[in-house]
Parts: structure tokens; sequence; C-alpha cells
């Protein structure tokens, strides 16, 4: 039996702190005069900060130096890491331990592909970072979701061929990446909206361990 990578994404499928992006994010857009709801939000599921950033603009028609978006996107930054001062275990998802625990007793490799930049620092808040084999980040990339590099560093990382990997998603761009680099694509939410994915599960609760087993064999 090949030993399989199970790479996860983090912020909305590990912990919930989609919320806090939204939060910092709608504080700038609103300082800036541009209206964002939840429904812009979805749009910035999975992409950078850069890229995020230029979508807002793009909402309110706003033309911008190099200059501003550097300083907005630290006052972004600095607002979202606020959020992150008290969080602890009770901010991971519910079923999220059960999986992580059932795939380590069962000898896989397990790894982080995100694209936030603060992922380290929020698997030691939630006392996490002891279930991961390799962590790769938006620090250790440059190429947004869907481009697959994120996810193809991983594998490199645990030594696992593309076709062994599976990888949690709750973003769109995720998936799609997830199914560019021929990886077995797992959507974590709404499946009207991430079709793409091979399997869909509202969330982790749902994922039993005969379907980590089948994944596994």
């Amino acid at each position: 039996m090949a030993k399989k990578a199970f790479i996860f994404d983090l912020d909305g499928v590990i912990v919930d702190t989609a919320k806090y992006h939204f939060l910092a994010w709608q504080k700038l857009a609103n300082q800036l005069g541009i209206e964002f709801t939840h429904e812009h939000n979805e749009g910035l599921k999975g992409v950078s900060r850069v890229r995020s950033l230029d979508i807002i603009l793009e909402l309110g028609n706003i033309q911008a130096t190099q200059e501003d978006k550097n300083q907005w996107l630290v006052q972004k930054n600095e607002e979202y890491l606020s959020y992150l001062v008290d969080m602890d275990e009770s901010e991971i998802l519910p079923g999220v331990l059960k999986v992580l625990e059932y795939l380590k007793s069962k000898n896989q490799y397990i790894a982080l592909g995100s694209a936030s930049k603060n992922a380290r620092p929020i698997l030691e808040k939630t006392n996490i970072m002891h279930f991961f084999d390799a962590i790769v980040d938006g620090n250790d990339v440059s190429n947004a979701k869907p481009d697959p590099e994120v996810f193809l560093r991983a594998v490199q990382l645990v030594g696992v061929t593309n076709e062994n990997a599976i990888v949690f998603e709750d973003s769109v761009a995720g998936i799609q990446a997830a199914n560019i680099a021929n990886m077995i694509s797992v959507g974590i939410g709404d499946a009207s909206v991430l079709h793409e994915a091979k399997y869909n599960f509202i969330d982790f609760t749902f994922i039993d361990e005969a379907f980590l087993f089948q994944l596994i064999s």
C-alpha cells in the first residue's frame, strides 16, 4: 500500500479564520469608500493577499500607487493578526481533529498547502503543528491558486507522486489547483460551488473512517 499525502488548506478548512480575513478586508474597503459584502468575499477564497487587494480596488474603481497598495496590505494584515491574538483550539473546525488523528494513526503523510502567510503561528496557537509532516504557505510560493505550486511543493517535501495526494479545499481556485496537479480533490463546503471536486462534504463531520480508509488504500 503506497503511503499517501493528505494536503489541507488552512482558512475555512482547518480553522475558521476566513471570518477574520473578511472583517479585515471589509474595514479597509469601507475606509476606501468601497462596499464589501460576504458575496464579494467569496471571490477572495484561495486568492493571495496582493490579488485580493487588487480585486477590492477594482470593485471601487480605484487606481492606486504601489506605495499605497503596500501600506494597505500591511494595514490589512495587522488588522487580521489582531483577531488571532486570542486564538486557541476552539477555532479548529468540527471534525478536523478526528480526521487528523485517524490519518496520523494510519502513518499517512499530512501536509499544509495554504496561501496564508500566517499559517505557522495559527498552527502553533491551535496546538496542531505536530500533525504536519510538511508546511507550505504563502511565504514559500510565488504563484497563487489555481496554480498548483503550493500543492506540488508539498508532495515534493514528503516524497510522494501527485497521484498519491489528496487535497482538502474550500475554494474553487484550490479545487482547480488540485485537479490541474492530477491530485484527488475533496471539496469542503457547498457542493454547488465546489462542483469541480471529485468528492464533496459540507464539513469534516461528514467524513468517516471508511471514506478515509478508501482513500488510503
